[in-house]
């Protein structure tokens, strides 16, 4: 397993301009899944909001941003082509049921604990390489489902 895969720390922070990105993580379906979505915090801490243009990865054939539009019980994902906007002095969560990345043609296997190398490009601020750590696999957004059936 390649070293920047393996041993990664459980909570980062990476700043570039200003804005903070915090909470960096991923998952898949499973350990050998070719996919995985990716999540985050992202903190606009200037007076002028920015723009999320486009994410890549070299584990990856294509890191793609995502939204997603719950419908009752169904969700539908849509690719948002002109990128992501982070109003001025507002902190935006990419989360399993809401915005994230999509990363498709995984070439690394989804083993808990190793991060997933991805580089962000901000309209304003910038690029900045993170490290998205993966956690436990399973469905995207299946944590809520369990929540909403057991509420009965």
């Amino acid at each position: 397993m390649p070293k920047w895969l393996a041993g990664a720390r459980k909570s980062t922070t990476y700043t570039v301009g200003k804005l903070v990105i915090s909470d960096p993580w991923a998952r898949g379906e499973s350990e050998a899944a070719p996919q995985c979505g990716g999540f985050f915090v992202v903190a606009n801490k200037g007076e002028m909001a920015d723009r999320l243009v486009s994410a890549s990865s070299k584990v990856a054939e294509r890191v793609e941003i995502h939204a997603v539009k719950v419908v009752g019980a169904d969700i539908k994902m849509r690719r948002l082509e002109d990128g992501l906007r982070i109003p001025a002095d507002t902190a935006l969560t990419l989360k399993p049921r809401g915005y994230h990345l999509l990363m498709l043609g995984l070439t690394v296997p989804l083993a808990k604990g190793a991060a997933l190398p991805v580089t962000l490009v901000f309209d304003k601020a910038g690029s900045v390489d993170v490290a998205l750590v993966i956690r436990a696999n399973g469905l995207v957004g299946n944590e809520i489902l369990v929540e909403e059936a057991q509420r009965g």
